[in-house]
């Protein structure tokens, strides 16, 4: 889609490392671990940390997160995958609700600032 619509999916400014929405979609088009957000949320972390790798970043270099979440019920099973990476730095977090993403397998899209040295 980027080359298709014309936007990056990360982009590095200075010390600054910004990485747009991102989802569960896989190469193939498909979305990973439909009809779990934990899943999904730690396929997504997992695809950001190799971003912030090719930049220069690692995850103690994030400072913030924001999140889009289409069921807010789902936010306990969110957590534990986003603990499991983040816990230790704390970077900001925000979890807005939305009634609706790009896709209706998608149960989350993420976005991820970080400050590298």
């Amino acid at each position: 889609m980027e080359e298709t619509v014309g936007y990056s999916r990360m982009i590095k400014a200075g010390n600054l490392v910004m990485i747009g929405g991102t989802t569960s979609v896989q190469p193939d088009g498909s979305v990973y671990g439909e009809g779990n957000i934990y899943t999904q949320a730690k396929y997504i972390f997992e695809k950001q940390i190799k971003l912030l790798a090719k930049a220069g970043a690692k995850v103690s270099d994030v400072v913030k997160i924001q999140v889009f979440m289409r069921h807010m019920s789902d936010i306990h099973e969110f957590n534990r995958a986003y603990s499991e990476f983040f816990k230790p730095y704390k970077p900001l977090c925000t979890v807005v609700g939305t009634s609706e993403l790009n896709r209706p397998a998608q149960l989350c899209e993420i976005e991820i600032i970080a400050l590298t040295e």
